[in-house]
């Protein structure tokens, strides 16, 4: 076994051992790089990001955003706080901002900065469909599901080393074909079915903390039923794509509804 073969084996061990734990599934994620070295990389790039943008304060809509996200959020705390996870949150710096786009989005970096587009509004129509799109957004932050794509990122380069490794001594031609494989197998069958596994746990998660909130989580499907109205069939075949198709995802997020509604009687939160 050469050296280059030596170094990458203990380099992969090293990083499958790098795990934590989802206290939400109690599955283990891959953890590579510490939030103590993510959170403060993405606070930075979160305000430079507000920095760049026109960012709406004082309004009815931005009032709503923060203080929905404020309920969220409140409902993450108590559910970790009855599951003896009381002191997951550290480090985290929540924040809610209203930004002036025609996009139809909301995002969260980690440690908890979340952007809502104002474009994506009317497809929320409502306080409800908001919980259901922030409860989301808030899920990937608590997951810490930029931990994972980024220690997926490091695995891929990682694999990308041992495929260059095994193909060293062959012709430019099949070195080209070979690594071209792994870079599209690496992505269709790994990254992307990856990505879409956060998206549905996302769901999960942020039915249940909507639902803690006090929102009926019926109102999420409400909320897939008007965005697929409005994709028209535009969206790339779900193999292809970082996200479940709107089918998918109306499915899924039907199926796990009783479950967010009998975790959140357990809090004292009933609905009709």
């Amino acid at each position: 076994m050469n050296n280059k073969i030596k170094i990458v084996l203990v380099l992969f061990f090293g990083l499958v051992l790098s795990c934590a734990k989802n206290p939400f599934t109690g599955e283990r994620t891959m953890a590579f790089v510490p939030n103590s070295q993510i959170f403060p990389s993405a606070f930075q790039q979160y305000g430079q990001f507000l920095s760049e943008n026109k960012v709406v304060k004082g309004t009815t809509d931005a009032k709503r955003i923060e203080n929905i996200g404020m309920k969220i959020k409140t409902a993450a705390e108590r559910w970790l706080n009855a599951n003896g996870k009381s002191d997951y949150l550290e480090g985290y710096a929540w924040e809610y901002n209203l930004v002036e786009s025609k996009e139809l989005n909301a995002w969260c970096m980690p440690g908890g900065k979340i952007v809502f587009y104002t474009g994506i509004l009317p497809v929320c129509k409502d306080d409800a469909g908001i919980a259901s799109v922030m409860g989301h957004e808030v899920a990937h932050a608590l997951a810490n599901h930029g931990q994972q794509r980024m220690s997926a990122g490091l695995l891929q380069q990682l694999g990308a080393a041992g495929a260059q490794v095994a193909v060293g001594n062959k012709d430019p031609q099949t070195q080209a074909l070979v690594m071209q494989a792994y870079g599209v197998g690496s992505q269709v069958g790994g990254m992307l079915p990856f990505s879409r596994k956060h998206e549905s746990e996302a769901d999960m998660i942020g039915l249940t903390l909507m639902a803690i909130a006090g929102y009926d989580p019926v109102n999420a499907v409400k909320v897939w039923e008007r965005m697929s109205a409005l994709s028209s069939g535009s969206a790339p075949p779900e193999i292809l794509s970082t996200h479940p198709s709107n089918e998918t995802r109306i499915r899924e997020i039907t199926s796990l509804i009783p479950q967010a509604k009998a975790e959140a009687a357990k809090f004292g939160v009933t609905f009709k």
